[in-house]
């Protein structure tokens, strides 16, 4: 009877050994990928796809204000705020101040940031038409549903 040999536990196979059932890291590679997918199907519409996404978010929302935004996507508000100046800079979006409380600010579409994403969905529904062909967005869709329970 000879004995299995294994190789010898290292950082290294510790690492992958890690890495293979980290919940966090293989999310992250998950979306990165789907992202760099759907970015490259989404190019000629007019909006990246995380413009897409914000747009998307600010056009659903119930709270126009860029705190409640904020919390419902998972950004601190500083990165949102930088990120919508950029937006605001393009003409798709508008920022002001709420009248009753000075350091609140709300923001909505403009009539071109609607126009853009209304124009925009149309090749993200080819590229999400095509990533559900590889993927389950069913499953990826509770998956960040779970995740908010966090």
């Amino acid at each position: 009877m000879s004995k299995k040999t294994r190789s010898p536990k290292t950082l290294r196979t510790d690492a992958r050994a890690a890495l293979e059932v980290c919940a966090g890291w293989n999310v992250r590679l998950a979306a990165r990928r789907i992202t760099q997918f759907l970015e490259q199907r989404m190019e000629g519409s007019g909006l990246s796809f995380a413009q897409f996404g914000l747009l998307a978010e600010i056009a659903s929302a119930a709270d126009d204000t860029i705190t409640a935004l904020a919390e419902h996507i998972g950004l601190d508000q500083s990165t949102l705020s930088r990120t919508l100046r950029t937006l605001e800079g393009e003409g798709l979006v508008e920022i002001a101040i709420v009248e009753s409380d000075q350091r609140k600010r709300m923001v909505w579409l403009t009539e071109t940031g609607a126009r853009r994403l209304e124009a925009s969905l149309v090749s993200w529904r080819q590229a999400h038409a095509e990533l559900g062909k590889v993927l389950s967005t069913d499953l990826v869709q509770r998956l960040a549903l779970e995740a908010q329970k966090i």
